[in-house]
C-alpha cells in the first residue's frame, strides 16, 4: 500500500499527537514525544502545524515527523514500522528530495529512534552521524525527593520571571511572554506545566517545563535550565526533581530527558536527581 505525506491543519495537530503519545513507552528506545510537538507550539499554532509531518497508510499514521527548524527532521515512527522497509525507504526518500517539502538542500539532519531501519538506510545513502546526545530516564513509580526549595507553576502571574530565566540560562532572546502566551493557548499545554524554583530571597533561579504524554507512559522535561548568576549551588538538582514529582502527579511511568553527552555538567546534574544514562544516540547528517 502507498505511504502518503501530508502537513497537517492546525486543527489537526491535536489528533496527530494523540496518536504519538500511543507510540510512547518504558520499553522502546526514546523518539519524538508529543511535548516535542507542544513546546514547538510557542511560535504559535500555525507554524507549529506547518512543522509537522505525517506519513500514512491505508489511513494509519505510521510516522510522524517535527522540523524543528528548517534543517531538522525529528522523527517518530509507530512501534511495529520500526522495521518497516517500505515506510523507512518512502521516509529516506522524503528526506533527501527538496521538492517533496521536508528538508531544503544542503546540509540538513534527520533525528531517528535507534535501531530504525531508516537510520541504517540513511547511512547507506551516504548520511554521517552528529555528535552524540544523552538520553536519561528516572522511574516514577516511586515517590520523588523533595527538591529543598521553593517551586511554583508558573500561571500569567509569574510569565514574565518564567521568560527571563529562560533567555538568561539559554543566552538567546526569542523566549518572549508572548512566545510563553503563545504555548499556553496551544492545543497541546493542557498536558503541560511549566515551573520555577526560586532561592532564598525569592529570586527566579531556574525554570523548566514539563509535558505528559498520559498515565502510564514516559513524560518529558523539556526545556530545563538555570540562571547563570545561580549555578553550582544545586538548583538544576532541585528543578529536575520538581519536574520528576510533577509529571509523577500526571500519571508519567517515568521522566525523560535529553542533552548533548558533551555538556557533563548537564548530565551530572540529572545523574544526581535519580536519572539513569541511556545509550548515546546519534542524528543522521548530509553534508552541503
Amino acid at each position: 500500500m502507498t505511504v502518503l505525506l501530508n502537513t497537517p491543519a492546525p486543527g489537526d495537530v491535536r489528533a496527530v499527537v494523540d496518536v504519538l503519545r500511543t507510540w510512547q513507552d518504558d520499553a522502546t528506545p526514546v523518539q519524538l514525544h508529543p511535548g516535542d510537538v507542544g513546546w514547538y507550539g510557542r511560535f504559535g499554532a500555525d507554524a507549529a502545524a506547518a512543522a509537522v509531518r505525517t506519513w500514512a497508510r491505508d489511513g494509519r499514521v505510521v510516522a510522524v515527523g517535527l522540523l524543528d527548524g528548517s534543517r531538522l527532521l525529528r522523527l517518530a515512527t509507530a512501534p511495529d514500522a520500526h522495521h518497516d522497509e517500505e515506510l523507512a525507504r518512502r521516509l529516506v526518500a522524503d528526506a533527501s528530495a527538496p521538492e517533496r517539502g521536508v528538508l531544503p538542500d544542503g546540509e540538513v539532519s534527520v533525528e531517528a529512534a535507534p535501531g530504525a531501519l531508516v537510520s541504517d538506510l540513511l547511512a547507506d545513502e551516504g548520511w554521517d552521524t552528529e555528535d552524540p546526545f544523552a538520553p536519561l530516564q528516572r522511574d516514577l513509580t516511586g515517590p520523588v525527593e523533595d527538591p529543598g526549595v521553593r517551586v511554583e507553576v508558573v500561571g500569567p502571574d509569574r510569565v514574565s520571571e518564567r521568560t527571563a530565566v529562560h533567555r538568561a540560562a539559554f543566552g538567546g532572546p526569542t523566549f518572549t511572554d508572548e512566545r510563553w502566551r503563545d504555548l499556553a493557548a496551544g492545543p497541546l499545554y493542557g498536558d503541560a506545566r511549566c515551573l520555577l524554583a526560586y532561592d532564598d530571597a525569592g529570586v527566579a533561579v531556574g525554570a523548566t517545563t514539563v509535558w505528559s504524554a498520559g498515565p502510564g507512559r514516559p513524560g518529558l522535561i523539556e526545556p530545563l535550565g538555570v540562571h547563570p548568576d545561580h549555578r553550582r549551588r544545586g538548583y538544576g538538582r532541585a528543578i529536575t526533581l520538581a519536574g520528576a514529582a510533577v509529571l509523577r502527579e500526571l500519571g508519567s511511568s517515568s521522566a525523560v530527558v535529553i542533552t548533548e553527552s558533551s555538556r557533563d555538567a548537564a548530565v551530572a546534574t540529572y545523574v544526581s536527581a535519580g536519572f539513569r544514562r541511556l545509550p548515546d544516540r546519534h542524528d543522521r547528517r548530509r553534508a552541503a
